[in-house]
């Protein structure tokens, strides 16, 4: 069987691996976009590993867009096979993937005025809404630890990888010259006691294993010293310095995330009587889908429910839909907190509640997860002195705070509890993808440390041939 890696090779996003069987089979892993304004990302989302309509099989390990983000388009280009998912990432896909598409859409028209004006030919959008629905059409659901068979060479098994709503680690079993070869994909590796999600379920001893580097060489604050933090900031912000609290956040997993511990916190009578907006139409949206899904809701938040049947809602949150109530934010007197997206600020209102407020020093930004170096998100965490929004250098006046232990990828240590399995005698080979350079090198040597003798860091378009 051959790998070829497409995506997330020595990047943190456009996740996407192709395997080719001995027998004819060709499965993509992951289908993601290319996030950011980093240059050249535009080219690598329109070229594909092999021609779409000679791929069989996709299986998607959650719905990150930047691990689902380029479905509609390999859908579109020619893509005729079904997509495997977990139920609650086929119920996120359908409005991520439609708001991706309005993105795309946005972004040419925009891109297209630029180029009227100097006379060049218009580009069109990696896709379209009307291209959102045939993609959703393909999904076939399959729920965890339900070993499925795709075809008399391959099946495959999901297990909840607790970093999203539906985020699952893939686990394949290839039938070669009459032996069983196990191959992982670890997706997202998420944290053990998380907020919402039931904790990561270990993978079995495999042969070959995908894994995941985001965090490959640090450690994450723990849950009840980031409460307490979370807590602080707000009391010295809001309550202190009569201050506003911005809070960049990815309208899945991370938002709803903050607005549960918010809750709680309303709930003990120690939330500061402020007013919290949730400013994302697609927040919101997930949100109820969140309520959908009970049964990815860990034990703790399930008890939590039988007190407060609504996790999600309390008097002081609003959720702002509109454009009007949206602009209204950026003029609004006194303290308040808003959480909107994205969480790297590289795009949707977020942007323009970071250009009216990091001027000033009364408010505070606060980074709850990971970002890329080039985005705003990213420089802000590198101490920057100024930022550009929207062309316009900005002073950064504001406190800027960063907090990991919101992230929903597991640190250094809680990635090797999840991978407690691996054994260095039997894992004959371990790929690093969806890392930084420095994060998997570091990470690399730790996996060598423990005793492993092959480890990779595959770049873009590499092949390795594995038995």
């Amino acid at each position: 069987m051959k790998v070829t890696f497409w995506g997330a090779a020595r990047e943190v996003t456009g996740s996407m691996h192709l395997l080719e069987t001995d027998g004819g089979s060709r499965i993509v892993l992951d289908c993601g976009l290319f996030q950011g304004n980093h240059h050249g990302f535009e080219d690598l989302n329109r070229e594909w590993p092999l021609p779409p309509e000679q791929i069989d099989y996709v299986i998607l390990s959650h719905a990150h867009i930047d691990h689902c983000g380029l479905l509609p388009r390999l859908v579109r280009d020619g893509f005729t096979g079904p997509i495997f998912c977990t139920p609650a990432t086929r119920d996120l896909a359908s409005i991520m993937l439609a708001d991706s598409a309005h993105i795309q859409e946005k972004d040419a028209e925009f891109e297209n005025k630029k180029r009227d004006k100097k006379g060049l030919p218009h580009v069109d959008p990696l896709y379209s809404l009307e291209d959102v629905p045939e993609c959703l059409n393909a999904m076939i659901t399959v729920g965890y630890n339900r070993r499925f068979k795709i075809n008399d060479e391959v099946s495959f098994l999901f297990r909840d990888a607790g970093h999203l709503l539906g985020s699952a680690s893939i686990t394949l079993y290839v039938h070669e010259k009459g032996t069983e070869m196990k191959l992982a994909f670890t997706g997202d590796i998420g944290r053990p006691d998380r907020l919402i999600l039931k904790d990561p379920d270990p993978i079995e001893s495999v042969d070959y294993l995908i894994c995941e580097s985001t965090y490959g060489s640090r450690l994450h604050e723990s849950g009840p010293e980031a409460t307490d933090k979370l807590l602080e900031i707000i009391r010295n912000t809001c309550v202190k310095h009569q201050g506003k609290l911005i809070i960049p956040a990815f309208s899945v997993g991370r938002t709803q995330e903050v607005i549960y511990e918010l809750d709680k916190l309303h709930t003990l009578g120690l939330l500061p009587k402020i007013p919290v907006y949730v400013d994302s139409p697609l927040a919101i949206n997930a949100t109820d889908i969140f309520r959908m899904h009970p049964d990815c809701f860990d034990a703790k938040l399930t008890r939590y429910i039988q007190k407060d049947p609504d996790p999600f809602g309390f008097s002081n949150l609003h959720y702002v839909r509109d454009v009007a109530g949206s602009m209204a934010l950026n003029t609004l007197k006194g303290p308040c907190i808003i959480i909107s997206a994205s969480g790297m600020i590289e795009a949707g209102r977020i942007k323009h509640h970071i250009r009216n407020h990091i001027v000033h020093e009364e408010n505070t930004v606060l980074i709850i997860g990971y970002c890329t170096p080039f985005t705003i998100g990213g420089k802000l965490r590198q101490g920057a002195d100024t930022i550009t929004v929207f062309g316009e250098e900005l002073p950064v006046r504001a406190n800027i705070i960063v907090m990991d232990s919101y992230s929903a990828h597991g640190d250094q240590a809680e990635m090797f509890q999840f991978l407690q399995h691996q054994n260095p005698n039997t894992t004959k080979q371990v790929f690093l993808v969806h890392g930084e350079e420095g994060e998997m090198e570091v990470f690399r040597q730790a996996w060598l440390d423990k005793g492993f003798q092959d480890v990779q860091i595959p770049a873009r378009g590499n092949t390795f041939t594995i038995k």
